[in-house]
Formats: C-alpha cells, structure tokens, sequence
C-alpha cells in the first residue's frame, strides 16, 4: 500500500497543492488536511508547507502554532510520526517549539527567491540544487543552543557553493552556521526553509528536492512495515 502523506493547508498557504503534487509524484497518496482539523486522516506522515499563514501577522508562524490541527501534529511528532516543515512549515515548527531556535528578517531585510544549493549533512554529503523564496529565513539560536545543534548533528542542511563548500557568499539570508534545514532531537521532524516540493518533476528543472522527500517516504516505511 501507498504511504498517506498528510499536507496541512492554513490560510494564506501557497505551496499545499505543491507539496500535494510533490508527494504523489514521488510514490504516496496525498491526504489534504484542513487547520481547523482535529485529526490527521490516517496520515503516515505530514507536511507543514510554504507559504504564508495567517497573514504572518505578529512572527511568521506566530498564529498557526495554535491551529487545531496543530495540536493533532504535536501528539503526532511525540509519538515518533515524521513531520516535515517546508519555509513557512519550518517557521511555525520552531514557533510551536518542535524545532529549536527562531527565524528572523534575512539579513539583506529583503525578500529572496531563486536556485540556491544545500548540502545534505548526512553521510552522503550530497548538495541538492533547490528554490528559495522567502522574507524571514535567517535561522537564529542562543550560544548554548547553537552548541547544543552542532554536538547532537542536528543540523540537517547547510547553505554551501555548488561544490559543497561553505562559504559565506552562498548563505543567502545570513543563517547562522550556514544552516539550511535541521532535526529535532529524536530526528522524526525535520524542517528546512527551502522549497523541496519545487524540485521533484524532471520535466520543470532540478530534482534536489527528491532527497527530502525520499526521507519522509523512508521513515514512514520504516516505522510502519508494509
């Protein structure tokens, strides 16, 4: 059977249709969940998606940290279901404190969207070429906090140039260490504030975005056996 993979729509989300594509292009069934939802409908997994919720009023994220079907992911993420937060999704995940640390104004105070790449830091290192496009993206933590990410090999993804390497040019919003995506602490949630569900069809450009997902389909199959 195809895994479920839950998409939530808030208002003022932009890439749920997207991530509903994306999650059927690679192989599951796109389940469509509502923010007033309770329940996830049988979800194996779920996708917070890009855009912008509730209007970003107050913090990006700030609002749907209380949507009911936030609640329904919290209980969800706790019991070991692998919960990906994608730009927006990512920002109301350290919001609801599923995820350490914040997102602040990019340090240019400007609104970034194009092609950048990120390096996978796993044990394949692999760098996947994938869109960004937001305001708020420039990933900040405490000092301890910081130390703590980096001891427990939390960060997920890290802005790099095409050849892997770090380089402060190709940090594009100024997130401190470089960082891209990142774990929680039981590694079932995982959020990253570029776009993966832009580049899965190789028909439309680059597929980095087939690395995330592929995650996602992995740790539900891992967790529930066919």
């Amino acid at each position: 059977m195809k895994p479920k993979v839950g998409v939530v729509t808030f208002p003022g989300s932009n890439d749920d249709r997207d991530a509903l594509r994306a999650v059927a292009l690679m192989g599951a069934e796109p389940i469509p969940v509502w923010h007033q939802d309770r329940t996830l409908g049988g979800a194996d997994a779920m996708i917070l998606p890009g855009g912008f919720s509730y209007g970003d009023y107050l913090r990006t994220g700030a609002i749907a940290r209380f949507a009911p079907a936030m609640a329904a992911i919290r209980e969800f993420a706790e019991a070991g279901g692998p919960v990906l937060g994608i730009c927006n999704g990512f920002q109301i995940l350290c919001e609801a404190g599923l995820l350490a640390g914040a997102m602040i104004r990019n340090r240019g105070l400007s609104f970034i969207c194009r092609w950048v790449h990120v390096r996978a830091e796993d044990r394949t290192g692999e760098v996947l070429e994938v869109p960004i496009k937001h305001g708020e993206g420039q990933f900040v933590a405490s000092p301890d906090e910081l130390v703590r990410i980096e001891e427990q090999g939390l960060v997920a993804f890290r802005y790099c140039a095409p050849d892997g390497s770090l380089d402060e040019r190709f940090n594009p919003n100024g997130s401190t260490h470089a960082i891209a995506g990142l774990w929680n602490d039981t590694r079932n949630v995982l959020g990253l504030m570029p776009h993966p569900e832009h580049a899965v069809d190789p028909d439309l450009g680059p597929t980095g975005g087939q690395h995330v997902f592929q995650w996602l389909l992995t740790a539900v199959r891992d967790r529930v056996p066919a």
